[in-house]
């Protein structure tokens, strides 16, 4: 590094972005970025309707008499409240791991930013000092 060059300060050079993040941590992050993406949402979909279609294939066969089971869509809403169950505290976990670094950055632009201010100033200052002594 030249001499008299500072260092560019970037919000990563906070503490909290240099802890290594746990199993849970990651698991959490990905789980919250996948559940939330549009190709999660179309597979859903795909699966729901797959589901139902072949549900819906063995309600019929039972109104003729080749099944015994009268309610066949019982285990997609176990399924799909289990589902929810996990998918969010998991997703809260993650928005909370962002609120706490979103947190940590905006502390660090402000220390910054206060640190820009206060060399403004001193250049401020230093600029009068020399036209007074111009005069």
């Amino acid at each position: 590094m030249k001499k008299g060059v500072k260092k560019k300060h970037h919000y990563r050079d906070h503490p909290i972005f240099r802890i290594p993040r746990t199993f849970g941590q990651k698991a959490a992050d990905f789980i919250a970025k996948w559940a939330g993406s549009w190709t999660f949402i179309i597979l859903f979909f795909v699966f729901l309707g797959i589901w139902m279609a072949t549900n819906g294939y063995f309600v019929l066969k039972y109104l003729r008499g080749g099944l015994s089971d009268p309610y066949p869509f019982i285990l997609l809403n176990l399924a799909l409240s289990c589902l929810a169950a996990i998918q969010a505290p998991v997703i809260l976990m993650s928005q909370n791991r962002a609120a706490q670094r979103d947190r940590a950055k905006a502390e660090f632009d402000y220390r910054i930013n206060r640190k820009a201010e206060k060399e403004i100033r001193e250049i401020k200052n230093l600029l009068l000092t020399r036209r007074r002594h111009r005069k």
